[in-house]
């Protein structure tokens, strides 16, 4: 939600009128991504069962993936380059309101799919290693492949 009212905010515009602003963070964006999808794809996590209780409530486990998620870099460059691109200045709507509505977006799609994924991983996930370890081969196979579509996007086109 941060992200989302700082490019509402009218940074988003100020990136997009950068050429050179957009291209650093598309390419870092895309470098970043690369780098994560290679350290999965070398090191994918293993998930083992346990029968300690959990040592936080649930409401601190919240507090804490609202925390990792609103610091996540991949959020703020995927605000800041590729937003932009989905921006009309001289649309009908004002640019506050053409940000807002992707940004609220955004956030409702990342809540449905957090909300799916961490139902399901529970359950198949852990009763199933072999799913487990298809899910990160896949995972990291497409951080790959989306930094390098975003790198020649940016660079060639």
């Amino acid at each position: 939600m941060g992200y989302t009212l700082l490019a509402v905010a009218g940074l988003v515009v100020i990136v997009a009128s950068s050429t050179t602003v957009l291209t650093t963070l598309t390419v870092a964006g895309a470098g970043y991504l690369v780098w994560l999808g290679c350290g999965v794809l070398r090191q994918p996590a293993t998930l083992t069962a346990s029968d300690e209780a959990m040592g936080s409530s649930r409401l601190q486990i919240m507090l804490k993936g609202i925390g990792i998620s609103g610091l996540n870099p991949k959020a703020l460059l995927l605000y800041f380059s590729l937003f932009p691109q989905f921006i009309n200045p001289a649309g009908g709507w004002p640019v506050a309101a053409q940000t807002g509505l992707l940004g609220t977006l955004h956030m409702t799609a990342c809540a449905l799919v957090y909300l799916g994924v961490g139902v399901l991983a529970r359950t198949v996930l852990k009763t199933r290693p072999s799913a487990a370890r298809a899910v990160t081969r896949v995972s990291g196979a497409m951080m790959i492949a989306i930094g390098v579509f975003l790198l020649v996007e940016r660079l060639v086109g």
